[in-house]
């Protein structure tokens, strides 16, 4: 009788602390594409002036957004684009292949924790279509201003796009 009532208490005790830790699953992602990068005919260039004041003004409009993870698919333009806030948050840049963005998916379905994503024009909005299941438009390859925010609370995931020059003109 014992062993069983232990037994009872224990499978309540490890349900409950389960239940508790899927009801604090709240977390939102942050989804980006590169700000602008230098039209050098290169496979990796770089950002260019209008770019790299992007990716600072993008920084400061992040910063209190209480981002853990930072990610970045291993190009100049997409790191130099999450740069500024590494630096802000004192955090490490994780990189990801934007080939392959399942892995990504199950990282950040995994690790359920608010992040920053920077990626590509044909890359984002594919990314966040996996996330949320839900209807994203495609980017155009002049496209640098659009912010794709996910917030995710359990297994509701609710979508809503930004501009961020609409955002930076405080």
């Amino acid at each position: 009788m014992r062993v069983l009532l232990l037994c009872a208490l224990v499978s309540w005790f490890l349900g409950a602390t389960t239940g508790i830790a899927d009801s604090n699953s709240h977390y939102t992602l942050y989804l980006v594409r590169h700000a602008e990068k230098q039209a050098d005919g290169s496979r990796d260039p770089v950002l260019t002036e209008a770019g790299i004041h992007r990716a600072e003004q993008l920084a400061g409009w992040l910063q209190d957004k209480d981002i853990e993870d930072i990610w970045s698919s291993d190009y100049h333009r997409t790191r130099d684009t999450a740069k500024p806030l590494l630096a802000k948050l004192n955090r490490e840049l994780n990189i990801y292949d934007p080939g392959d963005q399942s892995i990504l998916v199950n990282q950040l379905n995994n690790r359920k924790k608010t992040a920053l994503v920077v990626g590509h024009s044909n890359t984002i909005p594919e990314l966040a279509r996996l996330l949320c299941e839900c209807n994203i438009a495609d980017m155009e390859d002049s496209e640098y201003d659009r912010l794709i925010v996910l917030s995710i609370d359990g297994d509701v995931v609710e979508s809503r796009t930004l501009q961020q020059d609409f955002l930076f003109r405080r």
